[in-house]
């Protein structure tokens, strides 16, 4: 089946020192990081993969992101970025976006499933677990105000096939797009990949920060890795799903297009 995918920009973060986010620039200036997400319109139905943030953070976002998040990052508080006012700007009803596909739970991910009330948001169990039985840990990065209103949470964990030498879930029976764990940032992580005219796209989530992780060229910045680090749940699982990522960029980058959540090159390519 033939789908458009929109490429959006659901959240524009502005982090303390370009140089150290993104490896160029001041060191007073904020850095510029994005919240990357799919709009993938079928016949039937639109699916939307991450959320970035939504109208509600915009309007509280000390609540609704923390103060830690809020401050750190700088998010632009526009109610235009978000997926609700570009699927309107597109000229589709929110109605119609009846599939949330978060690659995770994380607050500048899954901000805007509230603003889908219907919509099935496809997860796996260890994701879910994350928010819905959190550890102390969890209980301060997952922010349970997002999920207030009761998600329709639909749990996808049956392996149907194999994509690449990666295990992948179908959640939507007539569209080819795939759920691909790639865990580690957090524990129920995933990637989402998409089968286009030209080719795949893979939405890696923040599987990686930086197109230097996969592609072998050029440097991470600092500040970037220290982050990628810090927030990890399970470093092993994480830097084993990069080293696949990167020999899947390596070996299949003629059929198979990467890309990361918060990559601003990465979003101007596809754009």
């Amino acid at each position: 089946m033939t789908v458009t995918v929109h490429h959006l920009n659901c959240g524009s973060l502005c982090p303390v020192c370009q140089r150290l986010v993104n490896g160029e620039g001041s060191l007073l200036r904020r850095g510029e990081l994005v919240c990357h997400c799919l709009l993938v319109e079928t016949p039937s139905s639109l699916v939307l993969v991450d959320t970035g943030l939504g109208t509600a953070d915009m309007r509280q976002p000390v609540k609704r992101l923390g103060k830690g998040f809020a401050s750190a990052m700088a998010p632009k508080l526009d109610l235009a970025d978000t997926a609700i006012e570009q699927v309107k700007a597109l000229g589709f009803e929110p109605a119609d976006v009846r599939h949330l596909i978060p690659t995770h739970l994380d607050a500048d991910h899954a901000g805007g499933v509230s603003d889908f009330p219907g919509a099935s948001v496809h997860v796996r169990q260890q994701e879910l677990d994350q928010v819905l039985t959190p550890n102390l840990r969890e209980r301060m990065r997952f922010r349970q105000s997002q999920f207030a209103h009761g998600p329709k949470w639909q749990v996808e964990e049956t392996t149907t096939e194999q994509w690449f030498g990666f295990d992948a879930i179908r959640p939507i029976d007539d569209i080819d797009l795939l759920m691909v764990p790639l865990p580690g940032h957090s524990r129920g992580h995933v990637g989402v990949a998409v089968n286009t005219d030209d080719g795949w796209l893979l939405h890696c989530g923040d599987a990686y920060f930086h197109r230097s992780e996969v592609s072998g060229k050029g440097a991470m910045p600092a500040g970037l890795k220290w982050f990628e680090r810090s927030i990890q749940a399970q470093p092993r699982q994480r830097e084993a799903t990069r080293q696949r990522l990167a020999a899947l960029h390596r070996d299949h980058g003629d059929q198979v297009s990467l890309f990361c959540a918060h990559d601003p090159v990465e979003l101007a390519r596809f754009r």
